[in-house]
């Protein structure tokens, strides 16, 4: 059996910073994901100076793909809305695996299914065991499921269906677009041009609204990709999306039951406008490092809950930038 101080299930975003952070205070820490990195994983990919920031980042020292926005354009039932702003775009199959191999800590490919406590620590599969367990597996994490699903109970209110591909592409036009409540639909659909001839498209809306309408984001995704086909944006591509859900940020005072911990999207922290998920599970990722390595409460009732303040401070950034880093930054 492998034992450890701390185990962190989940490699993204989350378990990669909460690890990172407790190897730099010397403490041992290991790494449960289900699958080898680098991994595809479905995200539209846009990250904030702030994440940035946090993860002690500078844009200049991120050896892969980093386009910058100068400004993204808004639509509110058609109307458009351009936002000036400073703003990021990456591939999560190679920002998530720069993340972990930084973490600099060991990496088991496992799929966790059975935890139980023993003797006051947790096993995993007969196979794994700590003292300190933190669940960064995404909204089906194990750890949620075996420890926190009766304690913190999931609102289906806050629950997003979306439906998203990412492929390569040489798009012309490299403004990042956002449309929302087109044909009554209950969140917004993406156009997010990535570094390197890459592109990410997807739809996300509420599921209990789609449900009570008798509708389903598929529907809403074949009304989408027609109509980038009619604006030019994508067209003579052939469609294999994947879809996947996730939660909005709801309560968060029970994420952390005996010395486990839930992160990122298995303690549902996405932004409550934007379904915005990189910047809640790095701050959340060091936060369960820090309750660890001080031996203090845990409590995340003060993670990120918006997006747009964070898109409107960027405008201020964006006013003392020097000449555009990339085409990007032009506009269309």
């Amino acid at each position: 059996m492998v034992e450890a101080p701390v185990i962190i299930i989940g490699g993204g975003p989350a378990g990669s910073t909460c690890a990172r952070e407790l190897k730099k205070h010397g403490i041992d820490v290991l790494v449960l994901d289900k699958q080898n990195f680098p991994r595809t994983k479905l995200c539209a990919g846009w990250i904030t100076p702030k994440v940035l920031a946090d993860l002690e980042l500078a844009p200049k020292d991120y050896p892969h793909s980093l386009l910058t926005y100068r400004r993204i354009v808004f639509y509110i039932k058609k109307i458009p809305f351009p936002v000036f702003t400073h703003q990021y775009s990456i591939r999560r199959y190679e920002f998530d695996d720069f993340l972990l191999k930084r973490a600099e800590v060991p990496v088991y490919r496992h799929h966790a299914k059975d935890i139980r406590i023993e003797n006051g620590k947790y096993v995993i599969d007969d196979s794994y065991k700590c003292t300190w367990l933190v669940g960064a597996g995404g909204t089906h994490c194990p750890v949620y499921k075996t420890l926190f699903s009766k304690v913190l109970p999931r609102d289906p209110q806050r629950c997003i269906s979306t439906v998203e591909e990412e492929f390569s592409w040489q798009w012309n036009d490299p403004q990042c677009r956002l449309w929302f409540f087109e044909h009554g639909l209950p969140g917004y659909s993406w156009y997010v041009p990535k570094q390197n001839g890459f592109l990410n498209v997807g739809i996300g809306g509420k599921l209990t609204s789609l449900k009570k309408r008798g509708e389903t984001i598929n529907s809403h995704w074949n009304r989408f990709i027609r109509k980038l086909s009619r604006k030019g944006l994508v067209s003579g591509h052939r469609f294999s999306p994947k879809g996947h859900i996730y939660y909005l940020h709801g309560p968060t005072k029970n994420t952390r039951y005996g010395n486990a911990f839930l992160i990122g999207d298995a303690a549902g922290l996405a932004t409550r406008d934007m379904g915005e998920g990189i910047g809640p599970a790095v701050e959340s990722g060091k936060m369960a490092a820090g309750s660890i390595i001080s031996g203090t409460g845990f409590s995340l009732s003060n993670i990120t809950q918006w997006s747009v303040p964070q898109l409107l401070a960027g405008r201020f950034v964006a006013k003392n930038l020097p000449r555009p880093l990339n085409k990007a930054e032009k506009g269309p």
